[in-house]
């Protein structure tokens, strides 16, 4: 049974409308309308992380506390204007229209982990934590209800990509969005051991596992569709691989052999359908069995991680190899001006995963392409007030501002808090 995330902390969500939902790229598969560049943010503050306005009080009142530097203070310092920017105050949830779309709030949600797994710090997230958990509970749909027979293909609870009835429209359930969920909550879990938390966790892979498309008639049959929508047959790698991922932390977590098997199902299903000569993995593949064969650096990403972590479960050196092949492909692919060019949150999901393998193998230079992403980003993208933008023309969102503190984190954090 899905723990609602209000459940998780024992406390009840606040009421919501609507969300906007930050495009990916031009050759994005979401709605058109989703995107909202904020140019001119439409606050310039708000009091929603206690570790802005609070934290200066106790810096000046405790000099003995750790200084932070290099990339913990500069990832705290985008973490503080996203919370003072996008953060509505008292309702755990981020800006939009009037409220994000999970896509955006899923990464902000991610930041905020990774923030907390910075080591020695000497700053708490508990409370920010806390809220997101609250405002995601806004978005957790249990059944479709109000909608018509055969609109959807699962009834599973799940978390809708705009806040839920009866508060908000809710809508379809975007597989992606979840699994990035689901693996924030597997890691919130290592951190607070909180076994609301690993259930809801686990009820996210439950709806994963049911989204997969079995059906015969099906070119290249397998994979898990972009959205629970039942109009929406084609499948995708950022749906399967990441839902891969999330399947063997929650092995890692339970040894259930079915995490295990799932996963290992998932991971040969994408290599199958969708990895091109190049040994770099096509965005999907439609009903018919065309492949989309648009390259992006996530969709790298999430195959190498999932690799990695099938190598670490089973020690099938097979697994390590595939990764390490991948990633020395994507790394002649995507040259700095290729990862320019995407959405923030797309080399964010890329350097995680390659700095994860980096990890395994010790091969460089995962956390050089890291280091000089945010590098340029923090020279020539940064507003005075800390803001990142992006894009062309460029903008500042949510979406890209989580992205930033995330590179920031994990590159000052141990690889093993990444999954």
């Amino acid at each position: 049974m899905l723990l609602c995330a209000a459940t998780l902390l024992g406390l009840a969500g606040p009421a919501a409308a609507r969300g906007a939902r930050g495009t990916a790229a031009a050759a994005s598969r979401y709605p058109a309308g989703a995107t909202r560049a904020l140019a001119h943010p439409p606050r310039s503050a708000h009091a929603g992380a206690h570790i802005s306005a609070a934290a200066k009080k106790k810096r000046k009142a405790k000099a003995h506390k750790p200084a932070l530097r290099g990339n913990p203070l500069r990832g705290l310092l985008a973490y503080q204007t996203m919370q003072s920017v996008y953060y509505i105050q008292g309702s755990g949830l981020y800006d939009g229209e009037p409220f994000s779309y999970l896509w955006p709030f899923s990464q902000a949600l991610a930041a905020s982990v990774s923030m907390a797994n910075i080591p020695h710090s000497g700053i708490s997230f508990t409370r920010e934590l806390r809220a997101e958990l609250v405002g995601l509970n806004s978005y957790l749909d249990i059944d479709n209800s109000g909608a018509p027979e055969g609109v959807y293909t699962s009834t599973l609870p799940a978390f809708d990509g705009t806040v839920a009835p009866p508060a908000g429209p809710g809508g379809a359930k975007y597989y992606d969005d979840n699994d990035w969920i689901g693996i924030e909550l597997a890691r919130l879990y290592k951190l607070n051991h909180s076994p609301a938390v690993l259930g809801s966790a686990e009820a996210i892979m439950a709806f994963e596992m049911a989204g997969w498309q079995a059906d015969p008639t099906l070119g290249c049959p397998g994979g898990i569709p972009f959205s629970n929508l039942a109009e929406n047959t084609d499948r995708n790698t950022v749906t399967t691989a990441p839902a891969a991922e999330l399947a063997l932390q929650l092995y890692k977590i339970t040894a259930n052999p079915q995490y295990l098997q799932f996963a290992e199902m998932a991971y040969a299903w994408v290599r199958r359908c969708l990895l091109t000569p190049a040994q770099l993995y096509a965005d999907h593949v439609n009903p018919r069995g065309i492949v989309e064969p648009a390259l992006w650096s996530y969709n790298q990403g999430t195959m190498i991680g999932a690799g990695t972590l099938l190598y670490q479960v089973t020690g099938d050196a097979a697994y390590l190899f595939q990764a390490r092949q991948t990633a020395q492909a994507a790394r002649q692919y995507f040259t700095p001006e290729r990862l320019g060019a995407e959405n923030p949150f797309f080399p964010s999901v890329y350097f995680r995963n390659l700095m994860y393998l980096d990890s395994v193998t010790h091969d460089p230079p995962g956390p050089k392409i890291g280091q000089a992403y945010v590098d340029y980003a923090w020279r020539h993208l940064r507003l005075s007030n800390n803001l990142f933008v992006a894009g062309s023309p460029a903008s500042a969102q949510l979406l890209y501002q989580a992205a930033i503190v995330q590179i920031y984190a994990l590159l000052s954090s141990p690889p093993s808090t990444y999954f």
